[in-house]
């Protein structure tokens, strides 16, 4: 194992730069499946999925509200179980069920690809939401700095905020700070680029794309267990 360099700290693997894109391109990636294929509600942005509740509401479409409900509620149950491993594991433990929620985002997401059209878009929705709040949930810094991989609002404001201090301040960590906010929030965007033209191409089957993504993530992290 190589040492230390004198005066840095090293970042776990799961906190790199390369780890947190890989995971930007899939959240942006199943943002747009599931709008485009799977009843226009979003995987990840449960923002949206409210103003579509509440939009709906209000128009009476008490059907189409009732729907944008499911993917709140699951990506919520996924929150909440994955505070429970927080609390009743140790770090290392918690550290390698890390790389287990990638595992299972890989099964879940893969199984999906096999579910037809006809099959009610509230179960792969539920499924997708599931998955995404875990992952969300529990890679939540970037090099030290908080981050989501699942949306990127709060990504925009601490990357603005960098920008101002690198710019205003003079701050050169600043500046590369804010460089890598801004890249997963370009990585997003091209996930959800990559989403939209690949679901058109290939339908409900794209969905393996982020499978394989994850699969190198996996692949990755493993390599750094000791």
């Amino acid at each position: 194992m190589k040492g230390k360099q004198p005066g840095t700290a090293a970042v776990p693997i799961h906190e790199t730069f390369r780890i947190a894109a890989l995971l930007a391109v899939v959240g942006g990636f199943l943002d747009a499946y599931t709008y485009i294929l799977r009843g226009g509600v979003f995987a990840n942005a449960q923002t949206g999925n409210m103003v579509l509740l509440g939009v709906y509401a209000a128009q009476g479409r008490y059907r189409q509200a009732g729907y944008c409900i499911i993917p709140i509620l699951a990506f919520a149950l996924g929150v909440f179980i994955t505070e429970v491993f927080k609390k009743y594991f140790t770090e290392k433990e918690f550290n390698i069920y890390e790389h287990w929620i990638i595992a299972i985002e890989i099964i879940l997401l893969s199984v999906v690809g096999f579910v037809p059209a006809s099959v009610p878009d509230s179960v792969v929705n539920v499924t997708i939401s599931f998955v995404c709040s875990l992952q969300v949930n529990s890679f939540r810094k970037m090099k030290n700095l908080p981050y989501a991989s699942t949306m990127c609002t709060g990504n925009l404001r601490s990357g603005t905020e960098k920008l101002f201090q690198y710019v205003i301040n003079k701050e050169t960590k600043a500046g590369i700070q804010a460089a890598h906010y801004f890249g997963i929030i370009l990585l997003f965007i091209l996930g959800a680029v990559a989403g939209t033209v690949l679901a058109f191409l290939w339908g409900i089957q794209s969905i393996w794309c982020c499978s394989i993504l994850l699969g190198v993530v996996f692949v990755t992290m493993c390599l750094t267990i000791r």
